[in-house]
């Protein structure tokens, strides 16, 4: 009897070791750092987005894996270098202009929490794939509600060329609204149907906005101008965009908190890529934007909220790369992550430890039209970073830890390091290399 006491203490120990986080990762298209106004001071309001921030761990450092959008993805739902992944540039509905084919043998990390246990959700913009085996469905989620392609033609009509890409798993929708409201509520339902669910959940909320078309509602709009009557027109719309979207975002966090399961889940914010300057987006201070290996089109908004864990609060200049969300889920959700992962837990940094990334980062971007099919790289190590802008300009060298904003390009003074670089450059191009972008005779 005098046994009982300690077995049952055990049994309670278990049980809460066995409690699972849910994690909500989400995943916004072409926003700038400088759109967010927890970061600086800014001409757009994105309170929601800041109470998150203020409610847990905002990084100032973190990148993107690629400066477009598929790349990015890709290397976030596999943790490795995109590439390496078989995306090296954006999948499109043309098959000729594709530059990436997300190599099936490689496990998502729906794939990976699903195994785990864990239920899957991809609601909104998907982007790795029009048709088997790059379906959602295919590739780990067992719940999709969203759009299959790149961008839309119209946030209303959610077509692109005209093709019908909205999905509600394999079944072509044509749901009315405009599409960031429409994910706002299709989360929202998902969320609220987790309550007293028998599986941790993984939800995966990639909204298209604010990628161009910028088609914010009239509404939001007026406000702007009302708010703000001498703003640029382009900019205008562009903030009430952005604004339009952290409402939603709100929408989306109230329904998590409503379901009961706040306290459980981690929930990530970031971008797939820096902002469209020609759609008057905001990167600052960094320079240049999408499409740039410049940090402009590279850095990006970064928080985790980690209840419990991560501090309310808490400012972190860790530099990451997005895809470290990867490994990062699995370690908390009791797994053990690839050796073979190019991506590194943050679940140290998170608790306060780690303050500097071991290892290099590598970045690429493959494109058509103007850039012939070619690729563009860049690399950063201890504060060093070697980059093209486009596949036919010369290297280039910053010294980041002095000169942040990439003003003075050292690639003629300091040779040695520009050698060096350009060794380590050259080695990841070869490992990414090895991974197909484009689908074999039989899609294999």
């Amino acid at each position: 009897m005098k046994a009982l006491p300690f077995l049952f203490l055990s049994l309670q120990a278990s049980l809460c070791a066995a409690v699972k986080p849910n994690f909500l990762i989400i995943y916004t298209d072409d926003l700038g750092y400088g759109d967010v106004s927890t970061y600086h001071a800014s001409d757009v309001a994105t309170p929601n987005i800041d109470r998150l921030a203020t409610e847990g761990m905002l990084f100032s450092q973190m990148r993107a894996n690629c400066t477009v959008c598929s790349p990015s993805r890709a290397a976030l739902l596999t943790g490795v270098y995109a590439d390496r992944a078989g995306v090296p540039g954006v999948i499109r509905n043309d098959p000729k202009n594709s530059w990436g084919y997300l190599d099936p043998k490689i496990p998502t990390l729906a794939d990976k929490l699903r195994q785990g246990g864990y239920s899957t959700a991809i609601i909104g913009k998907w982007h790795l794939g029009l048709e088997s085996p790059n379906l959602p469905n295919e590739r780990g989620f067992d719940h999709f509600h969203g759009f299959l392609g790149d961008m839309m033609d119209s946030y209303i009509t959610h077509t692109r060329g005209g093709e019908k890409l909205m999905r509600l798993n394999s079944e072509t929708i044509a749901p009315k609204g405009h599409a960031t409201e429409l994910f706002s509520e299709w989360a929202c339902d998902f969320l609220l149907r987790q309550k007293g669910a028998d599986k941790p959940f993984f939800l995966y909320l990639a909204y298209n906005a604010p990628h161009y078309p910028i088609e914010p509602p009239k509404e939001w709009l007026d406000k702007v101008k009302a708010r703000s009557p001498d703003f640029n027109p382009k900019r205008a719309k562009s903030v009430a965009f952005v604004e339009h979207l952290d409402h939603y975002i709100g929408t989306v966090l109230a329904a998590l908190k409503e379901s009961g399961l706040e306290e459980n889940t981690v929930v990530v914010f970031s971008s797939d890529n820096g902002g469209s300057l020609p759609h008057a987006q905001n990167n600052d201070p960094w320079r240049g934007g999408k499409q740039d290996h410049y940090d402009g089109g590279l850095k990006v908004p970064f928080i985790v909220r980690w209840p419990g864990n991560a501090k309310p609060g808490s400012k972190c200049a860790y530099e990451g790369l997005v895809f470290d969300v990867h490994p990062t889920f699995l370690q908390l959700a009791g797994m053990t992550p690839d050796p073979g992962l190019d991506a590194q837990s943050l679940v140290p940094v998170l608790k306060g430890g780690e303050t500097k990334r071991p290892g290099d980062l590598y970045f690429v971007r493959r494109e058509g039209a103007a850039y012939k099919g070619e690729s563009y790289h860049a690399v950063i190590r201890d504060g060093w970073k070697l980059m093209q802008n486009d596949p036919f300009s010369p290297l280039q060298l910053y010294h980041l830890s002095e000169d942040p904003k990439e003003g003075n390009n050292l690639a003629e003074k300091e040779k040695a390091k520009l050698t060096e670089l350009k060794a380590l450059m050259d080695k990841h191009i070869a490992i990414g290399a090895a991974t197909p972008w484009r689908p074999g005779p039989k899609g294999d």
